[in-house]
């Protein structure tokens, strides 16, 4: 390749030396599996949202709550996390009112433990592969910046077969190689920010759950009582 030839993005991966192949092989991968995760989670975050809305919608209206809890119950699978910590601590309470309906402390601990629990299900499952993205955010770069030098050290390495060195020898080697860089910042880049948006919006749901376990603690207390 000298420097009147085409030097458009498909040509330098063309032209690049294996290694710089395989690396930029390894980063367009990675893209794509992160791109993957990020429309499937922010599918997934956003129908959390609508149902958490829906569901406080719900409990906040004065609704009877075996009629709530029965619903759950029965659609447990397309509930929203918060309604199956709803779920989970009526369940709990139900079950512990009957047993050991003098002991109020054991009750209400035994429901805050259920909806704990749940709770940590529901957030565990909201940040599966959210670190999948933050490595991808946080190595791409670097591997992107491995193939640069990879590909510089063979550009000029092949200038010692050449007998006086110009621009015109080195400058198609090094953009190849530079090619690397910029296909391991496309990976990176979406992946920090969908990264970050996830996290913030997690964090926010999370903080949402934890506020409706102490409300709906008050009202189980207030039952009891």
């Amino acid at each position: 390749m000298n420097a009147s030839e085409d030097i458009a993005i498909l040509s330098l991966i063309a032209h690049a030396s294996l290694t710089v192949k395989l690396v930029m092989l390894l980063l367009m991968t990675v893209s794509c599996i992160s791109w993957y995760w990020i429309f499937r989670k922010w599918f997934a975050l956003r129908a959390a949202r609508t149902q958490t809305d829906r569901f406080e919608m719900a409990f906040w209206s004065g609704g009877d709550l075996n009629s709530l809890f029965q619903n759950a119950s029965r659609d447990r699978e397309s509930a929203s996390g918060m309604e199956r910590i709803f779920e989970a601590g009526y369940r709990e309470f139900i079950k512990l009112r009957a047993q050991r309906a003098g002991d109020t402390q054991a009750v209400i601990d035994g429901a805050r433990r259920a909806m704990r629990a749940t709770y940590q299900r529901e957030l565990d499952e909201l940040e599966a592969h959210l670190a999948f993205l933050a490595s991808t955010g946080s190595v791409s770069p670097y591997v992107g910046l491995f193939g640069t030098v990879w590909g510089i050290m063979n550009a000029f390495r092949g200038l010692a077969n050449v007998g006086q060195a110009t621009l015109a020898h080195v400058a198609p080697g090094i953009a190849e190689a530079l090619v690397a860089t910029a296909i391991g910042l496309f990976a990176a880049i979406p992946a920090v920010v969908a990264y970050n948006r996830f996290a913030h919006d997690i964090d926010r749901l999370s903080t949402r759950w934890e506020s409706f376990m102490e409300e709906f603690t008050n009202i189980l207390q207030r039952q009891l009582r």
